[in-house]
């Protein structure tokens, strides 16, 4: 990361214009200044706005406090900062930002901010395209279930029946208890968790049975089942490449067909594919996803063809379409893609719950419905999307109609959403909506852009000596100084390494991290030091034994 100040904002400057639409019935305001709009509407040779929107007219207050309702940067001494959200885009380097609200099943208003690529020109609109991540797991499970009411497959009998082209292989864990689409939907099918990486520009891309069986090219490992089918809840990623298998199967069409013809057209989603690569005359539409250094993905954005579990490209209003039809289908007043009673089960409590002495806070628990995550709140459906380069959220109430879609061209994306869905919430007065508190680590990285590290870390030290619970982990700095160490800043990642050691002595993976640091600073002897110390800890650590290897310390 570049960790710039507030101001270095690499992008045009922040106008406004709507266009024409129809929102829930009504016509959306329009709003220019003076003739930037016109030129860009009829296509002549002028300069383009940075931000578009369309609205309600009633709706312009709401939003404006929206934007200014963000929560506020806690300083030491108890003393607080105020951001705009243009100061928060450059805050965390976002190139591009498009959110929309929709309130009574009607889109209310959609909003764009930014450019399509780090440090370029190109405005986001509300056409713009971003790659949803893992947002397409809910959508994927909506296809699912509209096929499962038509009898093509049942969501409970064992996928091996179904699949042709590859099959889960037999394990010990599957003896008793089989993998069936309702545990892969709700995470429950005993597969492992892993992320997948995608394939850069330029890389050959797997087909979907070579990613399943984890052969080349794939770089993801072939699926196992690592568990008992139906014993505990595991995000997995690889569970939905089975059902996608599934799906190509048994209905004999490519996945992103299915899913057009399933979800996308009937839903009228005109801004979104499920094509991997993304086909060349939607190239023009999409932003470019960046680092969290500010930098541009090589090529773009990476290809996904594990499709339904990260192949979607949309917009936060088509989002917001699929989010209200499962809102109304789920209140039985449509049947377009699913019944109410298919919706009943998309949206209530899957297979195990959390498991432990001590129950996490609510936003860690895990609570699956088939494809979404769930609160407690029970008309309360969200999912989020991360995939290199690109940050996406939806959150959504089936009681109302009302939920927020946002999506970014950035790995920073993961500081700001949460925070704009909080405003949102608040200005909307959603009961029931679970405010995700800022913690330590997003804390200290902010005080680090702000203020710089030594401020971070005497804020970090000094609620650490206060005994605050969320204190006393080695977590939040060994993230933070991970974050420093990968974006070149390897002397303020060493002073966060060594305040870590010196407030958890015990902890190897402090001192692991401080080694990379001083690594990375030519310190090689001070390294090793520091690694034979976490080998008194922790006598087998795999990291600690490399990294040793490497530096001609161990044999």
């Amino acid at each position: 990361m570049l960790w710039n100040r507030v101001g270095r904002w690499r992008g045009a400057p922040s106008k406004v214009v709507g266009c024409r639409e129809t929102l829930g019935g009504r016509v959306a305001s329009v709003v220019v200044l003076g003739g930037l709009a016109v030129s860009w509407l009829t296509g002549a040779d002028a300069p383009r706005p940075a931000t578009q929107w369309l609205h309600r007219a009633e709706e312009s207050a709401r939003v404006a406090r929206v934007e200014a309702g963000l929560e506020a940067v806690p300083l030491p001494g108890g003393g607080q900062r105020r951001l705009t959200l243009a100061e928060w885009m450059a805050l965390y380097e976002l190139p591009g930002l498009s959110i929309a609200v929709f309130e009574g099943n009607s889109l209310r208003w959609a909003k764009s901010f930014g450019v399509t690529r780090a440090g370029g020109a190109e405005p986001v609109t509300l056409e713009t395209l971003f790659q949803a991540g893992s947002i397409s797991k809910p959508m994927t499970a909506l296809a699912v279930a509209h096929h499962a009411q038509r009898g093509r497959w049942s969501l409970d009998e064992d996928v091996n029946g179904r699949l042709v082209s590859w099959k889960v292989p037999d394990s010990p864990f599957t003896r008793k208890e089989k993998v069936t689409l309702r545990r892969l939907l709700s995470h429950s099918a005993g597969l492992p968790m892993h992320g997948f990486d995608g394939y850069a520009a330029g890389a050959p891309v797997p087909t979907l049975v070579e990613s399943l069986e984890g052969k080349a090219p794939a770089n993801s490992p072939p699926v196992r089942v690592v568990a008992e089918p139906g014993a505990v809840a595991r995000y997995s990623n690889l569970g939905l490449s089975v059902v996608q298998q599934v799906m190509v199967d048994v209905l004999e069409r490519p996945f992103a067909r299915i899913m057009h013809e399933t979800v996308l057209r009937p839903l009228d989603m005109k801004h979104s594919t499920f094509e991997q690569p993304l086909p060349p005359a939607l190239v023009p539409l999409a932003a470019t996803g960046t680092h969290a250094d500010g930098s541009s993905l090589p090529g773009g954005w990476h290809t996904y063809p594990d499709q339904a579990a990260a192949g979607l490209w949309t917009t936060p209003s088509d989002l917001a379409r699929f989010a209200i039809e499962v809102s109304k289908a789920r209140a039985g007043t449509s049947r377009r893609v699913v019944s109410w009673a298919m919706a009943k089960e998309l949206l209530s409590r899957q297979g195990p719950g959390p498991t432990g002495p001590k129950p996490p806070p609510p936003w860690q628990q895990e609570r699956f419905g088939l494809g979404f995550r769930l609160q407690e709140d029970p008309s309360y459906f969200a999912h989020g999307g991360w995939v290199e380069g690109y940050r996406s959220q939806l959150v959504a109430y089936s009681n109302t109609g009302s939920g927020v879609v946002l999506m970014t061209n950035s790995d920073n994306g993961r500081f700001l959403l949460a925070m704009l869905a909080d405003a949102v919430a608040r200005e909307y007065g959603w009961k029931g909506h679970v405010f995700i508190p800022r913690g330590p680590y997003g804390t200290a990285d902010l005080l680090v852009r702000l203020e710089g590290v030594d401020t971070a870390l005497a804020w970090f030290k000094e609620r650490h000596a206060a005994g605050v619970p969320e204190h006393q982990s080695s977590e939040a700095l060994g993230g933070l100084g991970n974050d420093l160490l990968g974006s070149g800043k390897v002397a303020d990642a060493v002073k966060v390494f060594e305040v870590n050691v010196a407030l958890f002595p015990q902890d190897v993976e402090a001192h692991v991290g401080l080694a990379r640091g001083y690594i990375q600073a030519g310190r090689a002897d001070a390294a090793i030091a520091r690694l034979e110390k976490s080998l008194v800890l922790a006598p087998k650590h795999e990291e600690a034994l490399k990294l040793l290897e490497s530096l001609g310390a161990r044999p």
